[in-house]
């Protein structure tokens, strides 16, 4: 009897790496060797001590993946790690490595631990891609999660279009994105260059587990509070659409907008191409700005831009252009290839560069946390997403997710700021309460795609 009950324990004890209280588990590391894993990309170490996955930091090498051997599409996958402090690391998720991709490098959706003091861990990164698709400036609070140099627990919830993340039990990063829909699982060691200090530093990782059948019947619900970041072109979200959130521009046509000063869309200069409107592409060029048909006044506006080199446009807010009327003057959340545009160098400490309002107040993301750089922007050619929200005297800019500047209308700060620009021989600049919106043609080649709004 005893045999039996002995048995019976170690079968009971077995079966719980495999199945969790709910749901059907399957390990993707047996604890003992790295069978079902290759290394990609750079040259730092991995080994397996004491049922651990450890990775060491190397000096002069590129970032170091272990991969599985297999590719999974929709899943839950949840793992333990810890890291030594001063390092950076993640978990890549649905990503390839293909010869012809910058020579096999890997890239991907990448589930970001981080050490530094901006502390996104649980953020979704898109590696060697798409660079930051969540950052945790969407989720403030989420940032107190990590637990330096102990182990966290990370829960990744990638069903269809939804990603979702948890650490150490609380929700961080929900994100909706249909680029990828499978791929490998890989481990990171990221690159530390030829900083001596970090080098033999330790990445641990350990109850490497996933699901991948019923899903939907054990996914965790997401707090309705955490901000749903949608990626989808010209596509509200259920839960876009049920907060208020309505597309601007429909991905197709021109409905909607006119030309400023005009009744009815410029017949040149502004081309629609795969769901992206673009201005000054190749030979098509000379429309002239164009302006929603609609005014707005209280309202949160996302748009996707994309650059070429040396390009100016902007984003305007607080127009009154009538079809008879051409008046293109009002706050201007400026585009501009800061590098290569002399604009840059204008105006009053950066007030015409990237994400300002144009002439008035610059754009730095480090007045808000000085953990930031100036600006986090992707390359020319890339796309990156701009935010205005406008709720009454308050006026945010955002870029890529982060804050870069907060006014307020006819403070002290604001008025001064208008006396030392262009603005300032407009009378009432800055005192209108609603207008158009309009995107800018200064007669170089920009792009924009998911332009939607939602009135406060």
């Amino acid at each position: 009897m005893k045999k039996k009950v002995k048995i019976l324990l170690l079968l009971a004890l077995a079966s719980m790496n495999v199945y969790s209280s709910k749901g059907k588990w399957e390990n993707l590391f047996n604890g003992k060797n790295l069978t079902g894993w290759e290394r990609l990309n750079g040259t730092a170490d991995y080994s397996v001590l004491q049922g651990e996955i450890v990775g060491i930091s190397q000096l002069n090498t590129s970032n170091t993946f272990l991969a599985t051997t297999r590719t999974f599409g929709d899943f839950i996958l949840e793992y333990e790690l810890k890291m030594d402090e001063g390092l950076n690391s993640g978990v890549q998720i649905r990503s390839e490595s293909k010869k012809e991709f910058n020579n096999g490098r890997v890239f991907g959706y990448q589930v970001e631990c981080d050490d530094s003091p901006r502390r996104w861990s649980a953020g979704i990164y898109d590696e060697s891609r798409r660079g930051w698709l969540y950052p945790l400036e969407y989720n403030q609070p989420a940032k107190k999660y990590y637990k330096r140099g102990e182990w966290n627990k990370f829960r990744v919830e990638a069903i269809g279009n939804s990603i979702r993340t948890w650490l150490n039990g609380m929700p961080c990063a929900n994100l909706v994105d249909d680029m990828t829909s499978k791929g490998f699982i890989a481990l990171q060691v990221h690159g530390i260059g030829n900083e001596a200090g970090k080098a033999g530093k330790k990445i641990c990782f350990k109850n490497i587990r996933i699901m991948t059948s019923d899903l939907e019947r054990n996914r965790t619900p997401m707090d309705e509070t955490i901000t749903e970041v949608s990626y989808l072109n010209n596509v509200l979200t259920t839960r876009e659409a049920a907060t208020g959130w309505r597309l601007l521009w429909d991905g197709k046509s021109t409905q909607g907008w006119r030309g400023a000063g005009l009744s009815f869309f410029p017949k040149k200069g502004w081309t629609i191409e795969e769901g992206t409107l673009s201005t000054n592409k190749g030979d098509n060029k000379g429309g002239g700005d164009i302006v929603t048909t609609k005014k707005y006044k209280n309202f949160i506006l996302e748009a996707d831009f994309k650059m070429t080199e040396g390009a100016n446009s902007g984003i305007k807010y607080f127009i009154h252009s009538e079809p008879d009327q051409i008046n293109t003057v009002g706050f201007e959340y400026q585009i501009l290839d800061d590098e290569r545009h002399p604009d840059a160098k204008m105006g009053i400490n950066g007030n015409r560069t990237l994400s300002s309002l144009y002439d008035l107040v610059p754009a730095d993301s480090r007045i808000f946390d000085p953990s930031q750089p100036v600006k986090r922007v992707n390359a020319i050619g890339q796309w990156n997403r701009a935010r205005i929200e406008v709720n009454g005297n308050q006026v945010v800019h955002f870029l890529n997710g982060v804050k870069v500047l907060e006014i307020v209308k006819g403070s002290k700060e604001f008025k001064d700021a208008i006396a030392h620009s262009k603005f300032s021989n407009k009378p009432g600049f800055g005192e209108f309460e609603d207008g158009y919106i309009l995107l800018q043609d200064h007669g170089n080649e920009v792009s924009f795609r998911n332009i939607k709004i939602r009135e406060l």
